[in-house]
């Protein structure tokens, strides 16, 4: 700032009124200050003008699964609208399900002083967040809760999702249905199976732990688990993917099936409604689940100290043709 000052031929107090945007500087003087910045390229030091201030860093964290699911990619979209409409940005990281990756995102972006940080979690383990919300920094889990912590949350209504799926397929007339999920130890996929069974249990029908396969969606794992629904003398007439990732690898496996099986997958994705027949989907609404997040941590920021809440939004089945056809 003092380089500043030398070459514009003012105070330096002149030049942080005029870096942040303060009153009293004569427009010309204002105009040399800003050339001056502008010829030696000079930053000013965000951080340190807010600690001295005591004011936000203008920033909150977000830390994801993996920003190039479309999944993630439309929650970030929609967490920078509301953030946006605060006069803040959005740092955004990729845990790729992995603990010691969240809690370094989520330690980095306090140490950065962000203003308060949302996280889709990928441990189950908590406690290091604990000395930052005491701290003042306000933290929202969205999509599953935190493990360990008691804290603000949203979340969709994963078990009613799935039942609603198993109930669409029975009054189909299916009674063979499989379910293929993600890995048990992520909330929603534990959370979807148990609606699986319940949705069975409400139904009549039997749940057969031979028509399930609970395990980190790859092309070969979904591959294999096709290959095992479609044998034997009594094969899966129905399946419900646990999430799109399961989905796709799904179609591309039953791509040249001699028998596709009826299928409803929990989660929309990116041209399901094109394919042939067209995927039946139990759809929410992503960008809802970040507006609400958002919304609930700005009004953290904001002073809200209410005792922390549990949100979780509503989803519904969307019948497109792949999960309509009877037996």
């Amino acid at each position: 700032m003092s380089d500043v000052a030398r070459l514009a031929g003012v105070s330096i107090k002149t030049v942080s009124r005029v870096v942040n945007d303060e009153p009293a500087v004569h427009p010309d003087t204002a105009e040399r200050v800003v050339a001056a910045i502008e010829q030696l390229g000079f930053r000013r030091n965000l951080g340190a003008r807010n600690l001295r201030r005591g004011s936000t860093t203008g920033t909150i964290g977000l830390v994801v699964e993996d920003v190039g699911n479309p999944f993630y990619s439309e929650l970030n979209r929609a967490v920078e609208r509301i953030a946006t409409s605060f006069g803040r940005h959005v740092l955004t990281g990729s845990s790729g399900e992995n603990s010691d990756r969240e809690r370094e995102l989520s330690l980095e972006f306090c140490a950065r002083r962000v203003d308060g940080l949302l996280i889709v979690p990928a441990g189950l383990q908590h406690g290091y967040l604990v000395p930052e919300m005491r701290a003042g920094t306000p933290v929202v889990f969205l999509d599953r809760p935190a493990g360990d912590i008691v804290a603000d949350t949203v979340l969709v209504d994963n078990l009613g999702g799935t039942i609603e799926a198993v109930s669409h397929l029975v009054r189909h007339g299916h009674r063979r249905i499989a379910f293929l999920g993600d890995s048990p130890d992520i909330f929603t996929a534990a959370e979807r199976l148990r609606g699986f069974r319940e949705g069975c249990v409400r139904n009549g029908i039997s749940y057969d732990e031979s028509l399930v396969a609970m395990q980190t969606p790859t092309p070969e794992t979904v591959g294999n688990a096709v290959r095992k629904l479609a044998s034997g003398p009594n094969p899966a007439t129905a399946v419900i993917a646990g999430n799109n990732r399961v989905a796709v690898h799904l179609l591309r496996a039953l791509a040249h099936a001699e028998h596709r099986p009826a299928l409803v997958s929990f989660d929309d994705f990116e041209l399901a409604d094109l394919l042939d027949p067209p995927v039946t989907v139990i759809a929410h609404d992503v960008s809802a689940l970040g507006h609400a997040a958002a919304e609930l941590l700005f009004a953290r920021i904001q002073g809200d100290q209410s005792a922390p809440r549990k949100v979780v939004l509503p989803v519904h089945l969307v019948a497109r043709g792949s999960g309509e056809a009877a037996l």
